[in-house]
């Protein structure tokens, strides 16, 4: 298994990519998770480096039950209410952390292969094989194909949602910001006021 990785991160874009090449997510209102699992051992690393393996332990007994026993996750943790949005108050009340799920969104390593350097899709399609005995406690964060990201984006402002991310499905997964993934916020959500 790769010994080190850095998150991909997107760039802010105040209109949604258009085009066949693109990939539209949902962006679930939570904290940035990396899932690392080699053998029984599981870790969960934040943006910043934490550990954070005893806080989720929903997750890492989710990661456990996984067939593979070798690979890497990136995602998002969150605390989901019974209409299926991320309550991001709830999350970092600290109360709920045994609720605590990953919405993850890509595959980095499987079987000890790095899978970095794949086209999204192709990580996309291995990540969906990887959890489709999906353990509760881990989801697949479901994406939408090509022009309808722009009706994508509505729709999740409309629901109250934090916006989406698009992501060039050709491109490989790349350490620190880049220009392939693209997070589009909507303007009314509370998570504009944590802005950094």
């Amino acid at each position: 298994m790769p010994s080190t990785f850095e998150f991909c991160l997107p760039t802010k874009a105040a209109t949604v990519p258009a085009g066949p090449d693109w990939l539209h997510e949902v962006k679930y209102d939570g904290y940035r998770l990396r899932v690392e699992r080699d053998g029984d051992r599981v870790r969960l690393i934040t943006r910043n480096g934490h550990n954070w393996t005893t806080r989720f332990p929903w997750i890492v007994e989710a990661a456990r039950k996984v067939r593979q026993k070798q690979f890497v996750l990136d995602g998002e943790a969150v605390v989901l209410g019974l209409d299926g949005v991320s309550d991001f108050n709830a999350l970092h009340s600290r109360k709920h952390d045994h609720e605590v799920q990953l919405c993850a969104f890509d595959l980095l390593s499987e079987g000890g292969d790095d899978l970095r350097k794949l086209p999204l899709h192709l990580r996309k399609a291995n990540l969906d094989r990887l959890l489709a005995r999906r353990p509760e406690g881990l989801f697949v964060n479901p994406f939408e194909r090509g022009e309808i990201g722009p009706e994508l984006f509505r729709a999740a402002c409309r629901m109250g949602l934090e916006g989406i991310v698009s992501k060039h499905r050709e491109r490989a997964y790349v350490g620190g910001r880049c220009r392939h993934w693209i997070k589009i916020k909507n303007r009314n959500h509370p998570a504009m006021e944590r802005e950094l």
